[in-house]
């Protein structure tokens, strides 16, 4: 039977193997704008689990376009960088293009050694707090130019096309949006003016490369901004685009970085997007390439095969693995490591100046390393603990050659990857934990369930190198009335093992007090089929449905003793949980400490005074401690171990993952 994701497919005269696309994605691993090795093992590696096209970036056009850790394109000695990356691309089966973007307001004075980063206009963006420079007329020739020549450094370096980013809240859609657009000239004003901007480009660009150079411009469907561009004007654009300036294919993605919708987090549903590349598909000639949360083969290939694109771009998802088309067209989409859209090493380490790492793959931005290699002496490996951390020590201690077991007490693998994926939005961290124990049992490891390890076990097996990933439990307190019979831990409430009532406070507001309260809002509320149901057969008006899918039975109050909750999310998650919480109607007490637990509520004291809030039930989400009592038995054996996740230092899924590997790997 055809698979639509392995048809080719052309863009202008050139011919891709599969529809699978590897978008551009700032990695952070440039050096002052030189391609490095890093990048390269990256993409090749990507390049060998057979993508059809790869395109990196985004890579700059000037001086103010990007930042030192960008790719560069704007002068003529980055060439041979660029060349080489290209060669390591095409070498290894794939298709090569670079991106290329000039991001305007978006960029940072910090980074352009205090000079003013520019735009149309002098609107301040509020993701850098900074007001642009006002670019002037010939300004904007110079710079139309500049993308020109640097789509013509990327042909002759040997890439197989150029795409241009027209979207995302970056110059070009700075242009094109009337937020940022207040010009009075040819370049402001009606649609047509803002337009010429990135029309403009797209001609120069064409003229610089030829008539048979792909042109790909990767453009908003909708930039979701409020009094921004909806569908209906980025259509015409994307009308004007192909019939106007000879573009050969679009990538559709969604919103700017300023957008209050979640574009790339686990919250969006798979494939959600896809209508806008759909809506663009029926009114353009050319391939049209949908974009964002699409992580599986599945997903991916029913797009393609109901007409939403003719591409879909895998980004994040070939973070995670790398050799995910290979193993799709093999049949083998059951070892696939997917991506779990936690955003935690490929967004969230932008924000802190870090190369791109992945939470589900240790690998990813380590692919200098080399291959692992096989250990020159086996050994026998006991792994306690059957969670992300232990899971992946077992995997790389496997593939090092060892013998290997992992114990888990409870009757399954996964550990708390199942409590991290209970809230709603959240599932793929159970995703994840299925994904690593399908890796467990395909590497012939032994798994012993419902096993407590003790000093007898350990005599008895006699291990030679033991890792104890025993992870950690919940903390309860030293609060009055925390032994009442009302009082529950947040575990249990997201582990499903306990019922809680209509009213209930929540004393914690880390991650797991929100995602607990998040959880227990959508308590009553409409599921996603109830709600179509009701909206299709127009059963209640859309404010109606709209309430009735945020406002659930239960009403929830969060204490937290700090000044903020949610404070341990990544910067990716965190914005939208919390918009979450206030949709929802959680209340929230910040600066608050609990002082009693009662029969019917909870004293708490704030800065105005002690109050008592009621309550039907008190859940406890005051933090874990680790659990490594076994560390002082196994040293007093002197065998050799390592203590690794929240084992040894409470942390996030992503911490766990990599110390799990690495302590495998050096075994």
């Amino acid at each position: 039977m055809r698979d639509p994701l392995f048809e080719s497919i052309k863009i202008n005269t050139l011919e891709i193997k599969n529809r699978i696309y590897l978008p551009a994605m700032h990695l952070g691993m440039a050096n002052n704008f030189e391609v490095t090795d890093q990048i390269i093992e990256f993409y090749v590696e990507r390049a060998r689990g057979g993508v059809g096209m790869i395109t990196v970036g985004y890579a700059t056009v000037d001086d103010l376009s990007g930042n030192t850790t960008n790719i560069g394109a704007h002068k003529d000695e980055f060439i041979p960088g660029l060349k080489r990356l290209a060669g390591a691309i095409n070498n290894n089966g794939a298709r090569s293009c670079v991106q290329i973007n000039h991001a305007g307001r978006y960029n940072f004075s910090f980074f352009l050694d205090g000079k003013q980063p520019v735009a149309p206009s002098a609107v301040a963006s509020r993701m850098t707090k900074e007001t642009p420079k006002a670019l002037e007329t010939e300004d904007i020739h110079q710079i139309v130019d500049n993308f020109a020549k640097a789509a013509m450094r990327i042909q002759k370096a040997g890439y197989d096309a150029v795409e241009v980013l027209s979207g995302t809240g970056y110059l070009i859609s700075e242009f094109l949006s009337p937020l940022t657009n207040q010009r009075t000239d040819e370049y402001g004003g009606g649609l047509e003016n803002r337009m010429r901007f990135g029309l403009d480009i797209m001609k120069a660009i064409r003229k610089q490369v030829g008539k048979d150079f792909p042109i790909i411009v990767r453009m908003n469907g909708n930039d979701f901004m409020p009094g921004g561009q909806g569908r209906e004007e980025l259509q015409q654009y994307a009308k004007a685009l192909v019939e106007e300036a000879s573009v050969d294919a679009l990538c559709i993605n969604v919103g700017w970085h300023e957008a209050r919708i979640p574009q790339i987090t686990a919250a969006v549903p798979r494939g959600a997007f896809a209508y806008l590349s759909k809506g663009i598909k029926e009114v353009v000639n050319v391939p049209v390439i949908a974009s964002h949360r699409i992580n599986d083969p599945e997903t991916a290939r029913e797009l393609i095969a109901d007409n939403m694109c003719d591409m879909v771009a895998m980004g994040r998802s070939l973070i995670a693995d790398p050799y995910l088309p290979e193993k799709a067209q093999d049949g083998r989409e059951e070892d696939i490591l997917h991506c779990i859209a936690c955003a935690q090493g490929c967004f969230d380490n932008l924000f802190k100046l870090k190369h791109v790492e992945c939470l589900c793959n240790p690998r990813a931005g380590y692919e200098c390393d080399g291959v692992c290699e096989i250990a020159k002496t086996p050994k026998k490996v006991m792994i306690i603990g059957g969670g992300a951390a232990g899971m992946n020590a077992a995997i790389a201690a496997s593939e090092r050659g060892h013998e290997v077991t992992v114990y888990e007490k409870s009757d399954e693998l996964g550990g708390q990857l199942y409590l991290a994926g209970a809230p709603p939005g959240r599932e793929e961290f159970a995703e994840l934990a299925y994904d690593l124990e399908t890796k467990v049992y395909a590497n012939n490891i032994n798994i012993i369930l419902n096993q407590t390890v003790d000093k007898e076990l350990i005599d008895r097996e006699k291990p030679d190198h033991i890792i104890l990933a025993t992870g950690a439990s919940y903390m309860t307190p030293p609060i009055p009335g925390a032994e009442l019979p009302h009082v529950v831990q947040a575990w249990d409430v997201l582990a499903d093992n306990v019922y809680t009532g209509k009213r209930v406070v929540i004393i914690g507001g880390g991650a797991v007090g929100v995602e607990t309260a998040l959880l227990l809002a959508e308590k009553g509320t409409l599921s996603a089929d109830v709600l179509k149901f009701l909206f299709v057969n127009k059963a209640e008006t859309p404010e109606v449905l709209y309430e009735m899918a945020t406002r659930g039975t239960k009403q929830i109050t969060i204490i937290e003793m700090i000044d903020a909750i949610g404070k341990d999310f990544g910067k990716s998650t965190r914005w939208g949980m919390l918009q979450d919480v206030t949709r929802y109607g959680v209340e929230s007490k910040v600066t608050s400490k609990a002082l009693e637990i009662t029969p019917t509520g909870i004293k708490i004291e704030t800065g105005q005074g002690v109050e008592e809030i009621p309550a039907d039930t008190i859940v406890l989400a005051a933090g874990s401690r680790s659990v490594n009592e076994l560390a002082a038995v196994i040293e007093a054996q002197k065998i050799p171990f390592d203590v690794i996740g929240d084992a040894n230092t409470i942390g996030m899924a992503f911490d766990a993952v990599h110390q799990g590997y690495k302590a495998g790997m050096n075994i």
